[in-house]
């Protein structure tokens, strides 16, 4: 039975095999590489030369640093704020778009929304730093000459609006493209329920509330279970961009502090037992959303 239906689903197989590969090759075979935090090993030695050193790297982590504490806090603390708010609004924005009667200007919306997911977060930055800077950006200048503040706010090293700052972005570049999601989702509504909701006379939010959001759950939950596994992964870019020495306490994460210990300082051992105890940290995180799924609304993954 099961080789039968290999055989009738071969092509459909052999299409997904380049994408199995790809992952195969970038994602599995790499980890090989984990037993560098169990060895003593340096640059230019070979890993096998190396002398088992065990789990001391885990131990310098856990008890010989209190780095993972703001690690930990700056991570999720973003990181939770980012998938909240992207989610929140892509789906707002979803159900504004689809309440628009143009479908040309909905187009346009759509493109304008979705282009700013293409831009890298270097010409991100350099924008943000014309408008924002404290001396120089264009906003601080207007706020200033129009009396609202006495001074331009240094929103990218002051370390109190750095979350803010993140979060914002995050938001700004990826509206447009998690819409889309939850606009295809939205075309997936049977339009009977919509004639019958208006048969018995109910209005336009009524059917936003009682047939949109509702039909969007399951959508919404495989969306937040998806991006729960990624919790502790942060844009590296992002954070390199914006991270600098006036408020690095609240921008280095997880990311950023094995790029400090394994690029720059080439202690490779270490950052390396860093970055298995975040990846086993997230298999644990998605797991557990994955449950709390199944038992509150009876949908999950797996």
């Amino acid at each position: 039975m099961l080789i039968a239906k290999i055989l009738r689903q071969r092509y459909l197989l052999l299409m997904l095999l380049p994408a199995l590969l790809l992952v195969f090759v970038f994602s599995y075979v790499p980890l090989a590489g984990w037993m560098i935090a169990f060895k003593k090993y340096q640059v230019g030695l070979s890993v096998w030369d190396a002398k088992w050193s065990g789990f001391a790297q885990f131990k310098n982590f856990f008890m010989q640093s209190s780095d993972y504490v703001y690690l930990l806090r700056n991570t999720l603390a973003m990181n939770m704020m980012v998938i909240v708010a992207n989610l929140s609004f892509g789906l707002l924005f979803a159900l504004l778009l689809n309440e628009i009667r143009s479908r040309a200007f909905v187009k346009v919306i759509q493109t304008v929304s979705f282009f700013p997911f293409f831009i890298s977060w270097v010409i991100v930055y350099s924008l943000t730093h014309a408008l924002f800077a404290p001396t120089t950006g264009i906003v601080n200048d207007l706020l200033v000459g129009w009396g609202i503040l006495d001074e331009g706010l240094n929103i990218l090293g002051d370390k109190k609006y750095a979350w803010a700052l993140i979060v914002g972005l995050e938001a700004w570049k990826s509206v447009g493209y998690i819409s889309i999601i939850f606009i295809a989702a939205i075309s997936a509504i049977p339009t009977d329920q919509y004639e019958a909701a208006s048969i018995d006379g109910a209005s336009r939010y009524a059917k936003i509330w009682h047939i949109t959001i509702p039909n969007l759950l399951p959508t919404l939950v495989v969306l937040l279970i998806l991006n729960s596994g990624w919790i502790l992964n942060s844009n590296f870019e992002q954070y390199f961009m914006f991270t600098n020495p006036t408020n690095w306490e609240k921008m280095e994460v997880f990311d950023m502090y094995i790029y400090k210990f394994g690029l720059k300082q080439l202690n490779f051992p270490y950052s390396t037992a860093v970055g298995i105890v975040k990846s086993v940290v997230s298999i644990f995180i998605i797991l557990a959303v994955n449950a709390f799924s199944r038992r509150v609304t009876g949908k999950g993954i797996f």
